[in-house]
C-alpha cells in the first residue's frame, strides 16, 4: 500500500465516523433547530466525502468497503464513553452535553482536515491530479465543518458555563 492509499484510507475512516457522529448529534439536540439542521447538512456532505474517496480509492484497486484490519469499533467504543460518561441520575444538563458533542465533532473535523491537507502535500508531490482534486474538492466543506463547530462552541461556551 502507497502513501495516497493510506491518507485515503483514513479519511474514508474518518469521514464516515463524522458523519455518523453529526446525525448523532442532530438527533441528541433535535430540540435546537439551528444544531439539528446543520448538523444534518454536514453530516451529507462527509457521506459525500465518502462516497468521492471510495470512487477514487477503486480506480487504484482498493476497496474501502472492507474494514481495515487495524481498525478498532468506534461504534463501540463511543457507546463505551457515552454510556459512562453518564451515570444514571447524573445526565449532564442540556448544555453541557452539547458543548462536549460539539467539541467532540470538532476535533474530529480538525482531524479529516489534517488528513485532506496530506492527501494535498502528497498529491502535489508526487503529480497525482486525482487525489489533488479530490482534495481539492472535499477540503473546503471539512474547513467549514470546522468553522461551525468552534462557531458554536464560541457562542454556547459563555453562556453554558457562566451558568454552573
Amino acid at each position: 500500500m502507497n502513501g495516497v492509499e493510506l491518507v485515503l484510507r483514513a479519511i474514508h475512516h474518518g469521514e464516515q465516523e463524522l458523519a455518523d457522529d453529526l446525525l448523532a448529534v442532530a438527533g441528541r439536540h433535535s430540540a435546537d433547530h439551528e444544531v439539528h439542521h446543520v448538523a444534518t447538512d454536514l453530516a451529507a456532505w462527509s457521506r459525500e466525502h465518502v462516497e468521492r474517496v471510495a470512487g477514487t480509492a477503486r480506480h487504484r484497486g482498493l476497496d474501502l468497503a472492507e474494514p481495515h484490519q487495524d481498525d478498532s469499533s468506534p461504534g463501540l467504543l463511543a457507546a463505551l464513553k457515552e454510556n459512562t460518561a453518564e451515570a444514571p441520575g447524573r445526565r449532564p444538563e442540556p448544555g453541557l452535553l452539547l458543548l462536549r458533542d460539539l467539541r467532540d465533532l470538532h476535533l474530529k473535523a480538525a482531524e479529516n482536515s489534517l488528513y485532506w491537507e496530506m492527501l494535498a502535500q502528497l498529491a502535489q508531490a508526487t503529480r497525482d491530479d486525482e487525489a489533488l482534486e479530490l482534495a481539492s474538492a472535499c477540503h473546503p466543506r471539512t474547513l467549514r465543518q470546522v468553522r461551525w463547530t468552534n462557531t458554536m462552541i464560541k457562542t454556547l461556551c459563555p453562556q453554558t458555563l457562566s451558568s454552573l
